[in-house]
């Protein structure tokens, strides 16, 4: 199980959501290994969160098909099937163009202002040279940047759930790839579409975007 320093509850986070939010992070990057069991008593500790609130993160995760409950034999992380990516591509292939369209147009002043903001950042983030798995948090944050400013709580539900599957067949084939930070960067031009409304260049690129991550991926399979 991850040793990595354990993030902050935020002031705003319930004990079950902070749990949460803790355990799918190190089962999308795998430092909760496939097949390992997740043990209540030890989490709980582990987290400094009681175990009500421990069982309920299970239980979302569950439904987020990144662990997998067994009736007395308790609870483990979900496998990583690599025949997945092809209908997890597919999926996101429909709805992740159509989700920066919608972002593009229904964005509030202030929430394109913030993806121009990140916009920036992600640029100046590139320009220092990031190991891999700093570059796979960085796709995932940008993705759920454009998700939230659809302004749709459904997509973006759906959306972060084949993204988190999509991200853990990454995290298995992270070390064989090639640097990834050309594909990261096509991010910078998708914010700044979706930040000025350009609704159809943004589901353009998108569309490539989502293609060019598969094609990264089957090249080391």
């Amino acid at each position: 199980m991850g040793e990595s320093e354990l993030p902050a509850r935020q002031d705003d986070e319930s004990y079950a959501e902070y749990a949460y939010r803790v355990l799918c992070d190190e089962l999308i990057v795998l430092d909760i290994k496939p097949g390992e069991p997740l043990n209540d008593d030890l989490i709980s500790r582990r987290l400094g969160v009681g175990r009500t609130p421990i069982r309920e993160a299970m239980k979302r995760l569950e439904s987020d098909h990144l662990v997998v409950a067994y009736p007395r034999r308790g609870t483990f992380a979900a496998g990583v099937d690599i025949t997945d990516l092809a209908e997890i591509s597919e999926i996101r292939q429909l709805l992740e163009p159509a989700a920066s369209a919608r972002a593009a147009r229904m964005a509030s002043d202030r929430t394109r202002q913030e993806l121009r903001e990140l916009a920036r950042e992600v640029r100046q983030l590139l320009a220092g040279h990031l190991a891999q798995r700093d570059l796979m948090r960085l796709d995932m944050r940008v993705h759920r940047s454009i998700y939230r400013a659809t302004g749709s709580r459904h997509l973006e539900d759906v959306l972060i759930r084949c993204d988190n599957l999509a991200t853990r067949i990454w995290s298995l084939v992270l070390e064989k790839l090639p640097p990834v930070s050309e594909h990261i960067a096509q991010h910078v031009e998708l914010l700044e579409y979706i930040a000025d409304g350009e609704a159809e260049a943004a589901a353009d690129l998108t569309a490539k975007h989502v293609t060019d991550f598969e094609n990264l991926i089957r090249a080391v399979l």
